[in-house]
């Protein structure tokens, strides 16, 4: 998928499940980079990271089918716990983004759902 400057049509429903090759169109498009996202538990809160590290950085430690695996984890578990909508919004407008050493962070939505993700 290749997004065209500003063109947001093709995400008009926010509800559809978020996809792999989706979220790093999202990321080139807006960042030119793949950068590597985590899902961080603090306490009884769920956050989902974008780390300053990426894909197309030589010292990257995953490779691009490791890459991928991890990012499809992380989808997953946006998905299940029905916040695909606020993190494509959040790819498609966040004014930040990561710095060496400095991660953004996206709390995400308690929910009943999201409890079965926190141990």
């Amino acid at each position: 998928m290749h997004l065209d400057a500003l063109d947001y049509s093709h995400f008009a429903d926010f509800r559809r499940p978020l996809e792999v090759d989706e979220v790093i169109s999202l990321m080139r498009f807006r960042w030119q980079v793949s950068f590597d996202l985590q899902l961080v538990t603090r306490g009884k809160y769920l956050y989902l990271q974008m780390m300053w590290g990426f894909l197309e950085q030589k010292s990257f430690p995953l490779s691009d089918n490791e890459y991928r695996l991890n990012l499809a984890y992380v989808i997953e578990v946006i998905n299940r716990i029905g916040q695909e909508a606020l993190v494509r919004e959040w790819l498609l407008t966040s004014p930040k983004r990561p710095t060496t050493g400095r991660a953004i962070s996206l709390p995400l939505r308690q929910g009943a759902c999201l409890e079965e993700f926190l141990v």
